[in-house]
């Protein structure tokens, strides 16, 4: 497996490349979140290459260039990364995978730059929504995502009202849920605002695969998936959809690093479920919604 590392300064993007021994005629963009973030992006792009697939996970924040935060993260960025995987490395099939916070950017990315085959959806949100400050707590009263210095649409899920990793219940909710996941739910209450923010995957011109646990803790990923067929069937989209909506699904739900590889990562998995309580009450059947999801994520690119 061969390695790329890219910067702002020298490539318009940040992110890094995994890339198989003889290289590939097909590649994932690989969208998760910042530079420090608990399970680094690069080691999903690297699992899409353990399958013969290149993956080219593109960071949105936190790398020298970009936002220190999930805050106007520009999706210039995407339109790089591409050029890069067409003109340089002249690989004709591309897909997009996006996982929580990445599911905006890959939607975004693909409607404003299209040419993707395929698009992978995990734990997505319908909307974008306002960015926050470095303490991931305070919001900073702009878009999360920006297109040639134009503000996306966005909610505004007010972060403040709720500690976020503290577990409540909540009427919209059948389980316990984070305060993250409150925040969310009273933001899309907002008709006006979720209408002119909605997102709109038809735009993409892609296949497209969306993968949602029914407990997710952090948002209502199940109902964002629901609210996203909504708009492909009122649009009679002609490209292939699939869902999977994994019963005890935790907002962990798609792909994950290789577990040989990552054996330090999978032993956190008792601390992770910690944070992500759904994901430790039914950590069995989440590790074989894992497993199933990295079967059809695979099949779904290349067939």
């Amino acid at each position: 497996m061969q390695h790329v590392h890219f910067s702002m300064a020298s490539d318009g993007f940040a992110g890094h490349l995994a890339e198989p021994d003889g290289g590939s005629d097909r590649a994932v963009i690989v969208v998760m979140g910042g530079e420090q973030s608990i399970l680094p992006a690069v080691k999903f792009a690297e699992r899409f290459a353990d399958f013969g697939i290149t993956g080219l996970a593109v960071s949105l924040f936190g790398a020298e260039g970009l936002p220190a935060s999930p805050d106007r993260i520009p999706l210039e960025i995407f339109g790089a990364a591409l050029r890069y995987l067409r003109e340089q490395k002249h690989i004709p099939h591309i897909s997009i995978y996006g996982q929580s916070m990445g599911t905006v950017f890959a939607m975004l990315a693909a409607q404003h730059y299209g040419g993707m085959e395929k698009m992978i959806l995990v734990s997505p949100t319908h909307v974008p929504f306002e960015g926050t400050l470095p303490d991931r707590k305070t919001m900073s009263g702009h878009s999360v995502a920006t297109w040639h210095g134009a503000e996306i649409p966005f909610v505004r899920p007010d972060f403040s009202r709720y500690p976020s990793r503290k577990y409540q219940t909540h009427p919209a909710a059948v389980h316990k849920v984070t305060g993250m996941w409150a925040a969310f739910s009273d933001a899309y209450t907002d008709a006006g605002a979720v209408e002119k923010a909605m997102l709109n995957p038809a735009a993409s011109g892609a296949e497209i695969l969306m993968i949602a646990g029914m407990e997710d803790e952090c948002w209502d990923a199940d109902g964002s998936v629901q609210k996203l067929l909504q708009t492909l069937k009122a649009q009679h989209y002609p490209k292939h959809v699939r869902v999977l909506r994994f019963r005890h699904g935790s907002h962990l739900c798609g792909l994950m690093p290789n577990r040989t590889r990552e054996k330090r990562l999978y032993r956190l998995a008792p601390l992770i479920g910690l944070f992500y309580r759904t994901f430790g009450r039914y950590r069995k059947e989440n590790m074989a919604y894992f497993a199933r999801a990295e079967r059809e994520i695979i099949d779904w690119i290349r067939r």
